[in-house]
């Protein structure tokens, strides 16, 4: 049985490249959040990804400091 509106998927991780997206800035942008440390990341083999929660909660810091 197929559904017309099926549940979205809720990603626990991001790539770089998802992440910019998700924040709407660049891939390079993404990577300086990261290389200052104010984005917490893991290595996972050769893939870099930012938990959600991390990502979520950088966005809520930045709209409190605002």
């Amino acid at each position: 049985m197929s559904s017309k509106n099926p549940t979205p998927v809720i990603q626990a991780v991001f790539s770089v490249e998802e992440l910019a997206d998700y924040f709407r800035i660049s891939r390079a942008g993404v990577w300086r959040l990261l290389q200052d440390g104010r984005l917490p990341k893991t290595k996972i083999g050769g893939r870099t990804l930012i938990r959600r929660i991390d990502a979520d909660a950088f966005l809520a810091s930045c709209v409190n400091a605002a």
